[in-house]
């Protein structure tokens, strides 16, 4: 099956791509982004991804491009290493197209799918607890608050009480058993999705730290940016989205001259971190969406890295929510 990268075009135009640019793609997948960089004359493109199974695509191109192109097996949050270990001082652009990748939900053992039976996995790297650790191991009342966080369950009460009763005679250890009793439990007049739709993502979403993954590389590629580097990123879901929205308006509008909330006459202690290329969510073409449904419900965003301080923000926390080391001590 083809996998095609999302809005390639809007990618591309956005980062600006120039000779001699440096350009890291921080989920390489099956290589699309980075092929269409590469594609540009005297471009270097390092890329990056905690997926194993990508490795095939990363040498199809390190053979095709030689040291042009560099590959480190790594979660996107250690953006900066990555790029300390290939060399890099700073970089010219950097993309992040979020979210588990169609290749993966397409692969029934990597348990990401509720369509299609497999062991209840759902890690994008190899290492870490899995879904099933989480169903069988967390109480009612985490499981609860991750499906109603992360997946914004209306019925994550029920879907929660529902898998403690379950999990008490038989552990759930496979997708399929997964999604039979969610469409028991939450499917009463379900049309437009089904019913473990949410659960599923809530479990993806926890079990790969993908908020806080995703917080952290934005952080990372405000430090690593060069002034007039471009970030783009792609997001597929409103969770996603409203973060990187939050990053770009809180970076671009922070005020240079002053601010209300000092005494009168103080100066701003900072100044805008990033320039807003795209002031709302730039959405794909009705071709595109003809020929590849998964870009349906896509959403890019891009800024421009000024030559301004980075912005200290306190890291993302959602409370309630259990730590995965502390899931993990349980398995």
């Amino acid at each position: 099956m083809t996998h095609s990268p999302v809005m390639l075009d809007e990618v591309c135009s956005a980062l600006n791509l120039r000779a001699g640019g440096h350009y890291v793609d921080c989920t390489f997948g099956a290589g699309g982004y980075a092929q269409a960089i590469l594609g540009c004359e005297g471009t270097s493109l390092l890329a990056l991804d905690r997926d194993a199974n990508v490795k095939p695509h990363a040498k199809a191109l390190d053979a095709r491009f030689g040291d042009r192109f560099g590959f480190v097996q790594t979660p996107f949050s250690k953006l900066e290493d990555a790029i300390a270990q290939h060399g890099w001082g700073d970089v010219q652009g950097i993309v992040l197209d979020i979210g588990v990748s169609s290749m993966q939900i397409d692969q029934p053992e990597r348990g990401f799918s509720f369509m299609r039976d497999g062991p209840l996995d759902m890690r994008m790297g190899n290492t870490g607890p899995t879904a099933a650790d989480a169903v069988n191991l967390l109480g009612a009342d985490e499981l609860s608050m991750i499906f109603r966080t992360f997946g914004e369950e209306r019925g994550a009460r029920r879907a929660a009480a529902a898998i403690v009763r379950t999990r008490a005679e038989t552990p759930i250890t496979r997708t399929g058993a997964l999604a039979d009793l969610m469409a028991r439990v939450l499917g009463s007049g379900w049309q437009k999705i089904h019913p473990a739709t949410r659960v599923f993502q809530a479990l993806r979403i926890y079990i790969n730290d993908e908020l806080g993954e995703l917080a952290r590389a934005l952080a990372s590629a405000e430090r690593m940016l060069a002034p007039a580097g471009r970030l783009v990123v792609v997001a597929f879901h409103s969770l996603e989205d409203r973060i990187v929205k939050r990053f770009f308006r809180v970076r671009s509008e922070m005020p240079a001259q002053g601010s209300r909330h000092l005494p009168q006459g103080e100066a701003a202690p900072f100044s805008p971190s990033f320039s807003l290329l795209t002031r709302k969510a730039v959405k794909p073409t009705m071709d595109e969406v003809k020929t590849n449904p998964r870009a349906r419900s896509a959403r890019l965003r891009a800024g421009e890295r000024l030559d301004a301080p980075v912005f200290v923000a306190a890291p993302l926390v959602f409370p309630g929510i259990p730590d995965l080391h502390a899931l993990e001590a349980l398995t």
